[in-house]
């Protein structure tokens, strides 16, 4: 059955951000990811997770000003020396939480910019995080977003994803392949992942239009889920989606299809 893990960034927003964590495991989940823990301490974080007994399954390198609108510095020239520090910051917080996923976001292309100079830094950049985390055995994940929500962003198809994986040459890089993002922009839910398996590390989902929980749009969920368990995939998914409502009464989708967590 599916694991499913809450994204404490997007769920439960009704409480602090370190009560989320026992709201969490009272909704019957095991598992947790969020976008950012730099603004909290590690060793608060660690006491939530031990004492829920939450497994702390993914989150992000730091990715910037996020409040001013950025979404990632992996693609920007002037910003690799800020880029390698966050990686080091990212694992310093992974370790203390015993988190074996990070995930890049590779940012939004400056205006004018050349793609192809974007890609060499970016490049460079996952050559570098890709081995500082194999030396602590965490995966690295690269992410396509859909550029109707993040207009610019410039990682934004599967195939552009494992197109820059082989261009890396790690074997410690994977996609983080979010199921919303991907069916805005390019669909072929199902048989992509199927395709592509062996190099997707961690799922995500929320449905569309809206972003809200499954069942609340047009994808497939009921579907999808038996077609993860068909195929062999053994990793978490993650809830990232916005409740249409309070998270509780959003997770009404969760125990109609009694799917584990």
């Amino acid at each position: 059955m599916p694991r499913f893990a809450a994204n404490l960034t997007m769920l439960f927003t009704e409480l602090p951000f370190a009560e989320r964590f026992a709201a969490a495991k009272a909704a019957g989940f095991s598992a947790v990811e969020y976008l950012f823990p730099y603004d909290f301490d590690k060793a608060m974080l660690r006491e939530q997770l031990v004492r829920h007994g939450l497994t702390q399954v993914l989150h992000n390198l730091p990715a910037g000003n996020w409040a001013a609108g950025e979404r990632g510095i992996a693609i920007l020239r002037d910003r690799v020396s800020e880029f390698r520090d966050g990686v080091f910051r990212a694992i310093d917080y992974a370790k203390a939480l015993d988190c074996k996923q990070l995930n890049c976001l590779v940012g939004i292309a400056p205006g004018h910019s050349d793609p192809r100079d974007l890609e060499e830094v970016l490049i460079g950049n996952l050559r570098f995080a890709a081995a500082a985390l194999a030396a602590e055995n965490i995966k690295l994940l690269i992410e396509p977003i859909n550029t109707i929500d993040i207009p610019g962003f410039f990682l934004h198809r599967t195939d552009q994803a494992l197109r820059l994986i082989s261009e890396v040459r790690s074997e410690n890089v994977f996609v983080q392949y979010d199921i919303y993002h991907m069916q805005i922009m390019e669909g072929d839910l199902a048989r992509t992942m199927e395709k592509h398996l062996a190099r997707i590390a961690h799922i995500q989902l929320a449905d569309n239009p809206g972003r809200h929980e499954p069942g609340t749009g047009e994808i497939n969920y009921s579907f999808l889920f038996r077609h993860l368990d068909a195929i062999g995939y053994a990793g978490w998914i993650g809830c990232e989606y916005k409740p249409r409502t309070t998270t509780l009464e959003g997770l009404s989708w969760h125990a109609i299809h009694e799917f584990e967590t």
